[in-house]
């Protein structure tokens, strides 16, 4: 009884953290973009919030996160060094390609040489799950963030501690396709924690009728 209620407990306050967790999220995709300077001091204040960058891409330099899907089909994001001048780079998540279309040459438009502003979400959060495999830079297999990684890989200097994850302005020839933070976050701990309460429940009855009075006598 005490493990199954404390399981519901626990369950409930993964709900409450979850929804405070949602509204700080929706609270900071909504708000006007802050221009990236030179430092961020910290970067979990960070995470989801709307930002922009200008400096120019360096398209030569950039990395393919997979695999990622869009609509079913399979992917990569493209992960691009936004180069500042004197200020550190900026790594920008331009968008989903499919698999046959990540380097420039096989799209319709040569990307753009020109200085941009990027405006979209930043993301700070580089925790993975248990099951995600580990980057291997020396194959070029890029499945998580890793922004000092990847900077190495790259061949470019320390970059600012985020990743910039670009709205949905559309690019060249359609592709990359933006916007691919997911902003809805699953959450299912109501229901996880109703489950546990009703085993407790459960439990409580079974041994309620195996102690009732008489229970185990003769007739």
């Amino acid at each position: 009884m005490a493990v199954l209620i404390g399981l519901g407990t626990w369950q409930v306050e993964r709900l409450v953290w979850k929804r405070e967790l949602s509204a700080t999220i929706s609270a900071r995709t909504k708000a006007p973009p802050l221009a990236l300077g030179g430092v961020v001091a910290h970067p979990a204040a960070m995470d989801y919030r709307r930002v922009s960058a200008t400096g120019r891409f360096d398209h030569g330099r950039a990395l393919y996160l997979s695999p990622r899907f869009l609509d079913g089909r399979p992917g990569a994001h493209i992960i691009t060094p936004l180069m500042r001048g004197r200020l550190p780079p900026v790594l920008v998540n331009r968008g989903w390609v499919p698999l046959d279309r990540k380097t420039p040459a096989t799209r319709q438009a040569a990307p753009g040489q020109g200085p941009v502003t990027v405006t979209g979400i930043a993301r700070s959060d580089f925790r993975r799950g248990l099951f995600v495999p580990d980057n291997d830079a020396a194959k070029g297999f890029w499945i998580a963030y890793d922004p000092p990684a990847m900077a190495r890989a790259m061949g470019i200097g320390a970059p600012l501690p985020l990743v910039l994850e670009a709205d949905g302005a559309p690019n060249p020839g359609g592709l990359p396709k933006g916007a691919v933070t997911r902003i809805d976050l699953p959450n299912n701990h109501l229901g996880y924690a109703l489950t546990w309460y009703a085993l407790a429940t459960a439990l409580l009855a079974v041994f309620a009728l195996a102690h009732r009075p008489g229970q185990g006598k003769d007739s």
